[in-house]
């Protein structure tokens, strides 16, 4: 079960910015919820394909401008699929959609996934991301 009411599981499109430069991610944090998160959001139709919703996302979660680069992984729940793409970042927007609800912080890869471990899918995704340490 753990559909929500849904007959599939929810798709969701997640961005993993790189400002390639100082080899780091944005997350974004949520004020209601003190939890560190990397921007991502449901797919839908209107974003056509997976890539554009992860772009989209990270837009409106965290005012990042960039080029999907990478796709990384896709990881399951009974409830949610979850796509991954990298995300290199081209600009950061003083202003955007959620900078009310949101902040904006730079860390490193070893932080990120510490902030992430809360959510074992969203860890997954980032440590198959281009960010990790070579095995």
């Amino acid at each position: 079960m753990g559909t929500k009411g849904r007959s599939s599981p929810r798709i969701v499109c997640c961005a993993i910015p790189i400002a390639r430069a100082g080899s780091q991610g944005p997350l974004d944090h949520q004020s209601q919820a003190p939890r560190q998160l990397v921007p991502k959001g449901g797919w839908e139709a209107s974003d056509v394909r997976l890539e554009a919703a992860a772009s989209r996302e990270a837009l409106e979660e965290a005012g990042v401008r960039g080029t999907i680069t990478r796709y990384v992984t896709t990881q399951q729940t009974p409830s949610t699929i979850y796509h991954f793409y990298e995300l290199d970042v081209v600009t950061l927007d003083q202003d955007w959609l959620e900078s009310n609800e949101r902040r904006r912080e730079w860390v490193d890869y070893a932080e990120a996934v510490r902030r992430l471990e809360w959510k074992a899918e969203l860890a997954a995704g980032l440590r198959m991301s281009s960010l990790a340490p070579s095995r």
